[in-house]
């Protein structure tokens, strides 16, 4: 049988790194679409490492997911690789966390955030989905069965200062994620949006205020602790296993029941 691969944007850290190690473990070859400069290139070395360590190949590529010649010349290598063997990617992962954090209206009244940060925003963390999507099948990389998973947030659907930008990413990608389980249905292909509660990651930390995020998810979280990137990687195994064939299409929650609590229970 032909080896199962996960590519996955934003493999470097956090949600992306700890997926990536989890289906490695689990038998996958990994892709990861990273972009890092030398003083993060320990971590992404670091993953490299443990992904071989369960016998799986690591291939990484250091681009900006966004740019469209990086993209279609990764994919076109992939290809060329995968030609002889007949391999294909079963999951498609996307968990890219770059954006701009401004406000749209400054309290002084000033605009804030500007025409190109918010579409750059837009660009890399909702679009992008679609055009990964669109160059794995135009190439005929994508396995039968095939999983898309698209990395959101609570801020889809909640207010957060600074957060406008990437809230209507957030909220984007999830219509994205729609519209892709009905037009890939019929290839047996599911997408779904994963929810992960508020996490320590990278990320969250270059969000102002994120203490009182870690404090009040905390505080709240009927689990009595924070979501980890290693509970979504979990759920992505599992979601990637083909008996869950027919789950497409939805925004599932992986969080411990944080979203839904108003107060921890005593």
């Amino acid at each position: 049988m032909n080896k199962k691969w996960a590519l996955i944007l934003g493999a470097s850290s956090g949600f992306g790194g700890a997926t990536a190690i989890k289906l490695a473990e689990a038998g996958y070859g990994i892709i990861g679409i990273h972009l890092d400069r030398q003083a993060t290139m320990a971590n992404v070395d670091a993953i490299k490492e443990k992904i071989t360590g369960f016998g799986s190949e690591a291939l990484f590529y250091n681009i900006n997911a966004a740019d469209e010649e990086k993209r279609n010349s990764a994919l076109d290598e992939i290809k060329e690789r995968f030609s002889e063997s007949g391999e294909k990617i079963n999951v498609l992962m996307h968990s890219l966390a770059f954006g701009t954090l401004k406000d749209f209206i400054t309290p002084d009244g000033k605009p804030g955030i500007s025409p190109k940060q918010m579409n750059m925003t837009l660009d890399v963390m909702a679009h992008s989905i679609v055009y990964w999507t669109q160059g794995v099948v135009v190439r005929d990389l994508f396995a039968d069965n095939g999983r898309i998973f698209g990395m959101t947030s609570s801020g889809s659907v909640e207010v957060i200062p600074t957060y406008g930008a990437v809230s209507a990413a957030k909220a984007t990608l999830e219509s994205h994620i729609r519209q892709l389980a009905v037009e890939l249905a019929h290839r047996g292909i599911t997408a779904n949006a994963i929810m992960a509660g508020v996490t320590d990651t990278p990320a969250l930390r270059k969000i102002p205020g994120n203490d009182i995020l870690l404090e009040g998810a905390r505080a709240k979280n009927p689990t009595g602790r924070l979501t980890t990137p290693e509970d979504v990687a979990n759920a992505i195994v599992l979601l990637s296993d083909e008996r869950a064939s027919f789950i497409t299409g939805n925004v599932i929650q992986v969080d411990g029941g944080e979203l839904i609590s108003a107060i921890r229970p005593v």
